[in-house]
């Protein structure tokens, strides 16, 4: 098993999406490449944290290779928008991975090269290491299961969740 750091906006899209992928044990929301030591979502949300929203991704490399796990991270958000993804705007938004060590960094590095063969305009997400990384409270957990209705899920995630899913057929969870 393998676990990647992810962040491209609201976590909840990211879990939201990583949920639906064959081979993907875990997805826990949290909070990483800050300087706050205990932060909580309501500070984060303010920006002064330096945390961004992110999801640690948890898979079996010999189900869902981890190439295909970094191009639905290029998929699922625009890497070209600095510190914001849509209406949600703040550094806590930003495009970011956090590498555990030199070969997810190479790996990383490598997507991202990948994803700007496709996306025009310069990609900005950033690629650091990863430093400690907070589980966010718990009602960030599995978000979009939780709550179907709720109005950024359907006007935000859903959309990100139906474009992977059409994008990555063969890696899409049996429903």
């Amino acid at each position: 098993m393998r676990t990647f750091h992810l962040a491209g906006g609201c976590f909840w899209c990211l879990d939201a999406v990583y949920r639906t992928i064959e081979g993907v044990s875990d997805v826990v929301s949290g909070y990483t490449g800050g300087h706050v030591e205990n932060p909580t979502y309501e500070l984060v949300c303010t920006g002064s944290t330096g945390h961004a929203e992110a999801v640690a991704v948890t898979f079996d490399p010999d189900v869902v290779p981890a190439d295909v796990i970094l191009d639905i991270f290029f998929t699922l958000h625009d890497p070209r928008q600095l510190n914001r993804q849509g209406n949600d705007v703040g550094t806590q938004y930003r495009s970011a991975m956090f590498y555990g060590d030199e070969e997810q960094k190479v790996l990383f590095e490598a997507a991202r090269d990948r994803a700007s063969e496709i996306w025009d305009g310069g990609i900005v997400t950033e690629i650091s290491p990863l430093g400690r990384y907070i589980i966010a409270e718990d009602y960030h957990q599995d978000f979009f299961a939780m709550n179907p209705g709720q109005g950024y899920c359907l006007a935000v995630a859903l959309p990100k969740v139906n474009k992977v899913r059409k994008a990555y057929a063969p890696y899409v969870k049996a429903r």
